[in-house]
């Protein structure tokens, strides 16, 4: 059986050598050494003033909106996973769906303004398999308006724009460290941002807003525990082995399948993680065909991302069409740690068989 991803795992004693400390300290949660190592080792790898590592890439989405004070509209992206667009309404505000660039299926920046109303009080943009959004044109809508910017990286990390860590840009920038993701701690997450008040805020929000006996504000209980923060810590020194390797099957994928299928287009792809290898079908049809012939020789991808969230049937959305379309043809094909040449070769071999035409 080949699923869509398989965790990766560093070696047992090196796990263990990490779980060893913290079980002969005791201290196995509320913000332990570990976690503290973590979020140290994170700060500097991302290049960023305040990181907080919390239980998942969900719950920072909250908290940065709870945090910033919106309560209005969000306007956000409909090409992303649902806890995007859950998160704003968990919050009590109301998404605005725009639609996305048919190039890089992030939040299309030239469609945001038209969105703008007097009750619009943040953007909050997916980076889409870990390619950027147009920061710069966001950015200074933003500025025009008086909005603030909240990036959902839960597929950015590793990925760079202008020579910086992508996670950094935004007044905050939240990552998902499931296991699931090229680094994870098995279920966690993180919040960044640059300003010391509003860290504080955050550092409150994560803890039920005390500190001790010293109660300051609202709060949850978003904390991680010293196992998590100990698989994180041991997965670290694999990074860079981590993503060439995704980086070197990404990119055999591309030479079996360039020209048959349409891909992620080459020009996005500098600075780029290689999380994801999506596939865009030219029909519906041809997807759900190709799809069920990979899960009967037991291969298993995923369609990420569907349903295009403005058609959740919780919620009345906006008409975005380009992601509804691309929402109902694209495919994820597995793509891990050393998966097998072999695999990727049966794969395409799979794909090939009577799709010749471009989308």
């Amino acid at each position: 059986m080949i699923n869509v991803t398989k965790t990766f795992l560093p070696p047992y004693p090196e796990y263990e050598r990490y779980l060893k400390r913290a079980w002969e300290k005791g201290w196995i949660t509320n913000n332990g050494e570990l976690v503290q190592e973590l979020e140290a080792k994170l700060k500097d790898y991302l290049g960023v003033k305040h990181l907080f590592f919390t239980t998942n890439g969900t719950v920072v989405l909250q908290m940065a909106l709870k945090a910033l004070n919106i309560t209005g509209q969000v306007i956000t992206t409909p090409f992303s996973y649902v806890a995007t667009t859950n998160a704003v309404l968990w919050e009590g505000c109301e998404p605005i769906f725009v639609d996305i660039s048919p190039v890089s299926f992030c939040l299309d920046p030239d469609k945001i303004e038209a969105a703008i109303t007097e009750k619009t009080q943040a953007i909050l943009a997916t980076h889409v398999y870990g390619l950027s959004c147009d920061i710069e044109k966001i950015e200074k809508i933003a500025r025009k308006y008086h909005l603030k910017v909240i990036y959902d990286g839960a597929h950015a990390f590793g990925s760079h724009y202008k020579g910086k860590p992508l996670l950094s840009y935004g007044d905050l920038s939240t990552c998902s460290f499931h296991a699931t993701k090229l680094f994870h701690t098995v279920e966690g997450g993180c919040i960044i941002c640059h300003d010391d008040e509003l860290a504080h805020k955050i550092m409150l929000y994560r803890q039920f807003g005390h500190v001790y006996d010293d109660y300051q504000s609202i709060g949850i209980n978003a904390k991680n525990s010293e196992f998590h923060a100990a698989m994180g810590l041991a997965n670290f020194p694999y990074l860079s082995n981590i993503l060439e390797d995704r980086k070197k099957s990404w990119l055999y994928y591309q030479q079996r399948l360039m020209g048959k299928f349409r891909l992620l287009d080459a020009s996005l792809l500098e600075n780029f993680n290689y999380s994801y290898f999506p596939v865009v079908f030219a029909t519906e049809e041809e997807m759900k065909k190709c799809k069920e012939r990979l899960i009967q020789n037991a291969i298993y991808p995923r369609q990420y991302f569907h349903p295009s969230l403005n058609k959740l049937s919780f919620i009345e959305g906006q008409d975005c069409p380009v992601s509804e379309e691309i929402s109902s043809k694209i495919l994820c094909l597995p793509l891990f740690y050393e998966i097998a040449k072999s695999d990727i070769d049966r794969i395409c071999q799979l794909l090939e068989l009577d799709n010749k035409k471009l989308s």
